[in-house]
Formats: C-alpha cells, structure tokens, sequence
C-alpha cells in the first residue's frame, strides 16, 4: 500500500512537473504581439500604404528564419487613414485588448503626437514613423522615432541654399502637425545662416489649387520657396508656380520622398531640391558604405514583391520594426521596460534612415549625415549637384 502511495505522489508530480514543462513551452511559442497604426487609406497613404506593406513583408521574412527568441512574430495593423481621433482609439486597443509589446507608426505627427503620452503612460513602446522634432523632444522614456529630425532637414536646406547665394525666401506649408513643426524649425534656423524669411504661409491639407498663397508669396521678391508637407497638396506647388511663372528654386522638405508625389507633379517636379535618406539613391552609394547593403535589399525585396518603387517612408517602418527586433534581442527578453532599456543602447545600427545610435537623451539615434540632398531629373530621384 504505501509502495502504491509512492509510485501514485511520483506518477503526481511528473505528471505536474511535465505539465508545467508543456506551459512553460507553449508560453514561450506563443507569438510576440506588436501593434502598427498606418494611415493604409486616406490623405495620407502615400506615407501609410508602403509603411504597412514594408511590415507584412518583414514579418513574414522574421519568421521564415525562426522569429524572434524563437517565437513567431504577430503584427497586428490598424488603418487609421491619418485621423488622431483613430490612432488614439486604436491605441487604446492595441494597449488594452490586445497586450502589445510596442506600437510601431503613426505614419504622421499629428497623430503620434496625440498618442504619445497615452503610450508613455501605458508604459508601451512606440516606435513613431512621423518626422516632427517634437515626438521626441522633450524625450519620453517609451517613445522613439525613425525619420530624420525637422532641425536637421532645414539646415541642410538653408546650407544649400548658401551656396546657391539664395538670402530672400518665401515658405508654405500644409496646416498639419508636420507642416506646423516644420514652420518652427524653418524660423528658428534661418538666421543662423543669414536667410530671411519674408512671408510664411499655411494652406489645407485637402487643397487642390494653392495658385492664391504662392501669388501672396511672389509678391514679396522672394529668391526661392520652402514648401513643407506630406500631403498630397505638395505636388500642386510645383504645378502652380510653373503656371505662374515663378523661375525660383522649389525647395521642398524630406516629406517629398515618394516618386508618387514626383509623378503627380509631372514635368513641374524636374529640378526639386530636396533632403532626404539615401533610399532612394541607394545603387548610387560606393559598396563599403555601411547603409549600401541594408539599403539595397530592402529596395529589391519590396519593389520585386510589390511591383512598385520603394518610397523612403516604408523605409521608415522597415527600420522601426528591426529596431524593435534588436532591442528585444539584446534584452533576450519581451518586457517592455528592458526592451525599452535595450533600444537605448543601440549602437552603430545601420537602416533605410541613417546609422542609428541611440541613447537616454536622444531618441532618435541620427545625426545630420543621415540626409543627402537630393533634386529630381528626367522624373527620377537622383543626387544634388549645384
């Protein structure tokens, strides 16, 4: 009997220790569920569209060679069609209901900045693919971002623009977080390289002919234009100053990366100036660049899948979710605090955007080299040469 007793309590506890061992496994196959808000639809879905196509040709990649730790990878992506009402609602979801580790996107500032304290709050990373200085500064503990900074866009214009001898310029921009932010940083680095700005202008995001504000802008004996956005209404400035008869140079803002916005302005687009990451001249780059190899890859991966060029902001989501994938690596570990801890610490890490390195104080790991100027010739993105 008390043989039986024994072989009963051990037949037990095997029975838990494997049963235990089978959670313990299962837990640790269960997939890494992260949330991604793209403006797929809408005003905005030239940034959006390529963001979220970039994602899901990633995830599959990141799981055919095993996952992450070795679980599989979920991504679950919201369309918020560029509305913050949206992003904050699906924030709130994905942080709630569906339990994710970080939140890759939005695809614009307008909307991150309005789900930024919402994810710092919730203690949930948010890797943001929207330009705009000010989601990462003042720096948030869980909200990083993968464009270049505006700060770094303008002063990169306003360099170009002293070579040219250009000192008198006129600037519009699309009334959005973006165009806003971009505003600010035009005016506060203009006169540290000796530019006047005589005459700042905002239009609406929806507008279809802007034929008016440039008038008020060419009024103002202005060497060239800054326009900044990323809304569609970019390629209309272009169209409208040739059929005023502005022979000024069109400076536009690293919004401009999508040959979509080059082809909708059609002949007006030839000799746009622009900053922007090398993406888009990426077979232009000598080999041992550090970006060149990540930066073709990813270029011959999407554009052989999708039949369609590459854009620099699917570049943008492309990099938010591998840096994601590293800092859960080097954290070994899906914890939100020490992957956050972990992304800080990335060093030297090469993407569509630059050579990331981050730290506490700077979120978003890039510095001015990250941009090239970049113009527009024969209808094709090619390099500045003055």
């Amino acid at each position: 009997m008390k043989k039986t007793l024994i072989l009963m309590v051990g037949l037990l506890l095997f029975t838990s220790l494997a049963f235990a061992g089978g959670e313990k496994e299962a837990a640790e196959k269960k997939p890494i569920k992260v949330g991604a808000i793209f403006a797929v639809t809408g005003p905005a879905s030239f940034l959006g569209a390529p963001e979220a196509k970039t994602v899901e040709m990633l995830v599959e990649e990141i799981n055919a060679q095993g996952g992450i730790l070795g679980r599989p990878l979920e991504v679950i992506v919201k369309d918020s069609a560029a509305s913050p009402e949206k992003a904050i609602s699906f924030a709130k979801q994905l942080i709630e209901e569906e339990k994710v580790i970080a939140i890759l996107g939005p695809s614009t500032s307008g909307e991150t900045l309005q789900i930024k304290e919402l994810c710092e709050s919730a203690q949930t990373i948010l890797i943001s693919c929207a330009a705009a200085e000010s989601i990462v500064d003042p720096v948030a503990s869980y909200v990083f971002k993968t464009p270049q900074k505006d700060s770094y866009a303008a002063i990169k214009i306003f360099q170009t623009m002293n070579e040219m001898g250009i000192e008198r310029i006129g600037v519009v921009a699309a009334n959005t977080g973006f165009g806003n932010a971009g505003i600010g940083q035009l005016k506060k680095y203009a006169p540290e390289h000796g530019i006047e700005i005589a005459i700042a202008e905002t239009y609406d995001r929806a507008a279809t002919d802007l034929t008016a504000v440039l008038t008020k802008i060419n009024a103002q004996g202005i060497e060239a234009v800054v326009n900044w956005s990323i809304v569609p209404a970019q390629s209309i400035i272009p169209k409208n100053m040739k059929q005023l008869g502005m022979n000024v140079p069109l400076f536009q803002s690293h919004g401009f990366g999508n040959i979509k916005y080059v082809e909708a302005a059609g002949s007006a687009a030839e000799g746009i100036i622009f900053p922007c990451g090398r993406l888009l001249v990426a077979e232009l780059l000598p080999d041992d660049h550090p970006q060149k190899n990540v930066l073709v890859t990813y270029k011959q991966n999407y554009e052989s899948r999708f039949n369609e060029d590459v854009s620099t902001f699917g570049g943008h989501a492309y990099d938010a979710l591998l840096i994601l994938k590293k800092g859960i690596e080097m954290a070994n570990s899906t914890d939100k605090a020490e992957t956050r801890s972990a992304i800080e610490n990335i060093k030297d890490f090469p993407g569509t955007g630059g050579v990331f390195s981050f730290s506490p104080a700077d979120h978003n790991g890039l510095g001015i080299d990250s941009f090239e100027m970049l113009t527009v010739k024969n209808g094709k993105f090619a390099l500045y040469k003055e």
